[in-house]
């Protein structure tokens, strides 16, 4: 009989602290889209890299974005900065206008579980046409890096490596979602 009423308090007190850990999805079920949080839907109407470029970014393949904000200390002359801010410029409006596609996808592909008319075929569909439209974004983002390194010397990528805390043995600081 002990043995089954210490089996019982431990199976309680088991339970009692599952439920007070905090779910990893409670609390999203009131977002307007449950797959992204407001930050990431803001970040992709606003064009911004999300680090959708990190495999360029750590391989010396710098942005347009970081680049101009180191405009001096890379050394730029007038016409890498006209070059990097026109990719920066079409870098940004492509990339708002997949974000505002991968946005109204995601919403509608809410609203079909929402209104429970999802199978096995639309959610295949849906699933590939925002993976395909997430792979186009980061296509784009991962092109622009390519410009950018195209248009800076070899010592100004390096100079650019340097001042992100790439490859100078230092940790490098927490990489910015501004692109």
């Amino acid at each position: 009989m002990t043995r089954i009423v210490l089996s019982l308090v431990i199976i309680l007190a088991a339970s009692v602290a599952l439920a007070q850990h905090p779910q990893p999805y409670a609390g999203q079920q009131s977002r307007g889209i449950k797959a992204l949080s407001e930050q990431e839907t803001a970040d992709l109407l606003a064009g911004r890299g999300m680090g959708l470029a990190r495999a360029a970014e750590l391989n010396s393949y710098p942005g347009p974005v970081h680049a101009l904000e180191m405009a001096s200390a890379l050394g730029l002359n007038t016409e890498q900065v006209m070059a990097l801010e026109d990719q920066k410029r079409r870098m940004a409006a492509a990339a708002m206008a997949l974000g505002q596609k991968i946005v109204a996808a995601e919403r509608d592909f809410d609203r079909m579980f929402a209104e429970r008319r999802i199978d096995t075929a639309a959610l295949q569909a849906r699933s590939e046409e925002i993976g395909l439209l997430q792979g186009q974004l980061r296509a784009v983002h991962l092109a622009t890096h390519l410009e950018t390194r195209a248009a800076l010397t070899e010592t100004q990528v390096r100079r650019y490596d340097e001042l992100r805390g790439y490859g100078s043995g230092a940790a490098p600081p927490a990489h910015q979602r501004a692109h």
